[in-house]
């Protein structure tokens, strides 16, 4: 028997080969398939339990996969992980083995990749490459403002950037910067000198350093915002424009806001009316004759809007029609499909509804701002729904923030808590977080419960005996109705170790997949390409069924049949960050703070746990006097964008 080649080894073990798992994997040797030349629809036959036509597939997805195969002869030269070459075909296609030899640096763009594996996967690729390369300088410019893109903010001081360069050994990090822009991918900003800086005798603002991608999306989204407010006429008026009696003043004002101004924000925490002022907005438009459509960032939010206003909601990736894109090959044969961004509405082909509503808008980073912005027809009116207390976007921007900070929409906040007349101790905790005290809870019907623990260990033995026994058996609601949230992935009280006590607790299964139906799951991508419903990052759903690789889940969207790479998008789901829970409610929430999130906790981030229970909230507090700490004085992370100005810019104020 021949000896497996390292590289066709490293290929299969990393989960390059579409329709090939681990188990399979394993048995190549036996089967005599240590190679590519020993591969073949008869020795892939061989494998326990793949018959001809499976084989075929088998085959065939290894051709197809040729160029991953390439890079990692590459990668493995240079000890670098060989998963990169399944992001890099991802990223540039079909011909990304050509474009990583004519520009080794190129895979910078790649998140994850650091400057140490890009250089040797330089010497590996393109012998007798120097470090002095101007590909390098013009490549680290962009990879500092990714990691800047990746802390939220969409541009950057070019003196702080040039900070940065130097600390990877750029020597002329002027012409460095230069050459990033003539590429195309960087864009530089000379901020205008106002006139209250000259009054207040500032020095010349310094120039700005952004990734064009991110630049031109908060221009567009300014530019939209100006159209919108410029094109839109009332749409109701009379007794069709009269609302509900029962609305307080700042929930009149905001329908009257819907109603009148092309763009208009709601705000509130929770248990302030912000659900029963946007259905009164939805019924007088629909009174009006004008045509309505809802969305928002999350499946479980889309449905939650969609019951309160009686009236179909959709994922806003759904709602513009989220389009895939063509890039390696799946087990059948076929091109495997990938989400880039791109969205079949826009302008070109605008949405026909006359208001749209997007809920959990806080969710909005600047490109999903953008894109939802341009999709938007003249005279249409925007109505944006959120809470700015709770985390910021994932991705880079400060879109809701922005917005009201510039004045130029109106914008109404709602600050009566209703739910207080009925005990809700839920609301009344999460309203002293969000003005920065851990206030006292008082709730003896058990809305709310803190449960001490002494460090992470003990922390996650408590969330284990909520979930699987003390909050169904007192309160009634099933371990289904449960959601794990903690801030963080590793540590006993982190999503990984907790969904594998949870799983064992509440789902063991045979122990001979990765998931069982009745599993909880959750999305940590967007794929809306998988038949027949698609799913959205951070959608928690539940398996139904598994057969032959092929896992079914419903999601609150809908059912969806997730195989091949998409699959590496999809983890149990009993435990998840709070980041991932943002945009979703669920009936009671383990909300569990461990000492090792210290460095991490917020005043926004503890909000946003908190605010997603509906009935009941247990907090599993193991993290001393940090978190009041950070409740008290760590408010939202500062972010570094250009929207507002722009905003005010195009506004004429």
């Amino acid at each position: 028997m021949t000896q497996p080649d390292p590289v066709f080894v490293a290929f299969c073990a990393a989960g390059l080969w579409p329709g090939l798992g681990r188990t399979l994997a394993e048995a190549l040797p036996e089967s005599g398939i240590n190679s590519p030349d020993d591969v073949n629809t008869a020795a892939l036959a061989t494998l326990p339990r793949v018959g001809v036509q499976r084989a075929g597939r088998l085959a065939s997805a290894f051709i197809a996969a040729a160029p991953a195969y390439e890079l990692v002869e590459v990668l493995v030269r240079a000890r670098v992980d060989p998963r990169l070459a399944g992001r890099a075909v991802d990223l540039l296609g079909p011909n990304a083995p050509r474009l990583v030899r004519d520009d080794p640096w190129i895979v910078l763009q790649i998140n994850g990749v650091a400057p140490g594996d890009a250089d040797r996967l330089a010497v590996a690729a393109v012998p007798g490459i120097q470090r002095d390369d101007p590909r390098r300088s013009r490549a680290l410019v962009g990879y500092v403002l990714e990691r800047v893109a990746r802390d939220g903010s969409t541009v950057a001081d070019v003196d702080a950037v040039a900070a940065e360069l130097s600390q990877y050994g750029v020597g002329d990090i002027g012409a460095a910067i230069a050459a990033a822009c003539d590429s195309g991918r960087v864009m530089d900003i000379e901020p205008e000198m106002t006139e209250s800086d000259a009054a207040e005798g500032k020095d010349d603002p310094p120039t700005l350093l952004g990734l064009a991608r991110f630049v031109m999306a908060e221009d567009s989204v300014a530019e939209s915002i100006a159209r919108l407010l410029a094109t839109a006429e009332p749409i109701a008026s009379g007794k069709a424009a009269k609302p509900d009696a029962t609305l307080d003043e700042a929930q009149l004002q905001a329908v009257r806001n819907a109603l009148s101004s092309g763009v208009s924000i709601l705000t509130g925490g929770p248990g302030t009316g912000k659900s029963r002022t946007v259905a009164q907005i939805v019924r007088l438009a629909e009174r009006a004759g004008k045509s309505v459509a809802l969305a928002a960032p999350t499946g479980r939010a889309a449905k939650r809007l969609e019951q309160l206003c009686d009236a179909p909601a959709f994922t806003l990736h759904r709602l513009l029609g989220a389009q895939p894109r063509r890039s390696a090959s799946t087990e059948d044969g076929e091109g495997a499909v990938t989400f880039d961004g791109g969205f079949a509405r826009g302008s070109e082909w605008p949405l026909d509804e006359d208001v749209i509503v997007v809920d959990e808008a806080s969710m909005l980073d600047v490109e999903l701002a953008e894109a939802l912005l341009s999709a938007c027809s003249d005279g249409a009116h925007l109505v944006i729904v959120g809470d700015p207390a709770q985390l910021p976007s994932i991705g880079p921007g400060r879109v809701l923030g922005d917005l009201i900070d510039s004045g130029v929409a109106p914008t109404t906040q709602l600050t009566t808590l209703y739910r207080q007349a009925e005990g809700g101790a839920i609301a009344l905790l999460a309203t002293a977080v969000r003005g920065g005290e851990l206030g006292h809870v008082d709730s003896p019907d058990r809305e709310v419960v803190i449960v001490a623990a002494r460090g992470s260990a003990e922390a996650a033995t408590r969330v284990a005996q909520l979930v699987t026994d003390s909050i169904p058996r007192a309160l009634g609601i099933p371990s289904s109705g449960i959601q794990v949230v903690t801030p963080v992935h590793r540590g006993p009280a982190g999503t990984q170790a907790l969904n594998a006590v949870l799983k064992a607790a509440l789902n063991p299964g045979d122990g001979k997949r990765r998931f069982d139906p009745g599993d909880r799951v959750v999305a940590t991508a967007n794929h809306p390409e998988v038949e027949p419903n698609g799913f959205a990052n951070g959608e928690v759903g539940t398996v139904s069924a598994v057969v032959d690789g092929a896992v079914t889940i419903d999601f609150d969207s809908g059912p969806s049949t997730v195989r091949g790479k998409a699959l590496v998008d999809i983890t149990h789901g009993w435990a998840i960050t709070v980041h991932r829970a943002q945009g979703s409610e669920f009936p009671a929430v383990v909300a569990v703070i461990p000492p090792e999130a210290g460095t991490m906790l917020s005043r926004p981030l503890v909000y946003t746990a908190l605010t997603r229970a509906q009935r009941h909230l247990s907090i599993v507090h193991a993290a001393g006097p940090a978190l009041a700490r950070a409740v008290r004085s760590i408010g939202e992370r500062p972010r570094r964008t250009r929207l507002r100005e722009l905003l005010q810019e195009h506004a004429g104020q």
